[in-house]
């Protein structure tokens, strides 16, 4: 049934029977609640544990994020090492770890060893048998104080510093003249070279 020459358009319905079609949500009410109950039996059977794993603080990517934070994917076999944590008890206490990351800076790597010390000063590992605690298991006081599920934060981006009198020489810093000075230095240094060589060269024939 094709359209041709100037007539009037078609408007076929053909009965769309659409009380058959038609789908309805009246159980989201009741699933929300079986939801919620499913997450409450769900922690009360894992017990106190955080609410998510560890993972690093790292920097955002391209120049319009890299001022902000954000958690990374896991922590550098380095982080590990220096806060004294291995790879393998590190997945047994919840920190993730990415092997493949590398450590670019020595503040970045510094800021997740804090992290990672901070953690594990807070972490209480509850024995299998109380009688029989292995290695690493919280015993003792640590057993009884208050524990909280909430994860560590993210530190801070910018550290604020508090409001000092910008001194003399602070004041008379030009930062637009040492930046193009440096610049041109670094551009024309590999000629400078050449030049200096090639004077103490021509020096060093004259006095033969």
């Amino acid at each position: 049934m094709g359209f041709r020459h100037n007539n009037v358009l078609h408007n076929n319905h053909f009965h769309k029977d659409w009380q058959r079609r038609v789908h309805t949500w009246f159980d989201q009410p009741g699933r929300k609640l079986r939801r919620r109950r499913a997450r409450q039996e769900k922690a009360a059977r894992l017990g106190v544990r955080p609410l998510k794993p560890l993972r690093p603080a790292v920097h955002g990517q391209t120049v319009r994020y890299n001022s902000k934070i954000r958690e990374g994917r896991g922590f550098t076999l380095l982080e590990l090492k220096e806060a004294g944590i291995s790879k393998k008890q590190a997945r047994g206490i919840g920190i993730i770890v990415d092997h493949r990351r590398r450590n670019l800076s020595e503040e970045g790597k510094n800021l997740n060893v804090e992290r990672l010390k901070a953690y594990k000063a807070k972490l209480i590992i509850f024995p299998r048998k109380a009688s029989k605690p292995k290695k690493g298991d919280s015993t003792g006081d640590d057993l009884t104080i208050a524990t909280t599920r909430e994860p560590l934060p993210l530190p801070s981006a910018h550290v604020r510093e508090a409001p000092r009198k910008i001194s003399e020489e602070e004041h008379s810093f030009e930062a637009y003249s040492t930046l193009r000075n440096l610049r041109a230095e670094a551009r024309y240094e590999g000629r400078r070279k050449i030049r200096q060589a090639k004077k103490e060269e021509e020096e060093a024939n004259k006095k033969k």
